[in-house]
């Protein structure tokens, strides 16, 4: 069975994902937590005390967290009911991105979903600060659902590397099972930004491919470019339904990351983006 968190701020946005999530896994045994999070504005006294169960003080806060998350549940059940699927609420007074990492490790979770915006919902933005960070420090793989992206099929699914390290079986697992579920093709990208591929290069693209292995895969070599403005424009002339990469610190993935470079490539991904995280060294 898989365990799946769903973090949601009641956002429009954040219930997109959630629909997605739901059709997504729909002939899957699946737990979701559906995960809010709330940090006031200012501590309290009552906080600092040891939050609002010590001091015996109400707190809205905790009212509209637990009834948000409620009425969420109650909408998942009545536009996808679905037997195979069971829900769980959690409430917490933390930093979302920290409080995903202790769900993950409490909970043996193995997927988190979550939208690329926030409430606030702002355009220019690729990425949402919480879903940056989110996937800067997730252990686990995240699915981000861009606003306004409706649940297909997936079909083809495009995963850039650099070949520079060798992954691990496992990390695969989340895309490989989404690619088998659907019968997608995945496409590994790789752009030579200089010269040709190194001995250490050749034998982690090797070992890409015998990750594939039972799945229709095909590798593309793009020459002349540099990562990340590459994946964009590769996307922007084909179509793909999610983009799949592994977070590795200091590699594209970063650079993909960063504010200035999305503002001065002006594109804006709209299928869903599935990172995994890289443990090599």
């Amino acid at each position: 069975m898989k365990r799946i968190v769903l973090p949601t701020d009641f956002s429009n946005n954040a219930w997109n994902a959630i629909a997605y999530a739901l059709q997504l896994f729909k002939d899957e045994e699946c737990t979701f937590y559906f995960l809010h999070t709330y940090v006031p504005a200012f501590y309290r006294m009552d906080y600092m005390m040891g939050g609002p169960a010590f001091s015996g003080l109400p707190d809205p806060m905790i009212e509209v967290s637990l009834s948000g998350l409620e009425n969420a549940v109650a909408k998942a059940k009545e536009n996808y009911p679905n037997p195979k699927h069971t829900y769980e609420t959690l409430s917490a007074f933390n930093i979302l991105s920290d409080e995903i990492n202790e769900v993950v490790e409490r909970e043996d979770i193995d997927l988190v979903v979550m939208g690329t915006q926030g409430a606030t919902g702002a355009k220019e933005i690729f990425l949402g600060s919480n879903t940056v960070f989110v996937l800067r420090k997730a252990t686990v793989p995240v699915l981000a659902i861009p606003e306004n992206c409706s649940f297909t099929p997936v079909e083809n699914i495009l995963f850039p590397s650099d070949y520079l390290t060798m992954y691990k079986r496992r990390e695969f697992k989340a895309v490989c099972e989404i690619a088998k579920t659907f019968g997608a093709s995945i496409t590994v990208l790789h752009v030579l930004e200089e010269g040709d591929l190194s001995e250490k290069q050749e034998k982690n693209r090797e070992f890409i491919e015998e990750c594939l292995e039972g799945i229709q895969h095909t590798f593309k070599e793009l020459e002349g470019q540099v990562m990340p403005k590459a994946i964009y424009e590769y996307l922007e002339i084909n179509k793909f339904d999610m983009l799949a990469m592994m977070n590795r610190k200091h590699s594209f993935f970063e650079r993909l990351l960063l504010r200035q470079n999305v503002d001065d490539i002006g594109f804006h991904i709209d299928i869903p983006f599935l990172v995994m995280r890289d443990t090599s060294q």
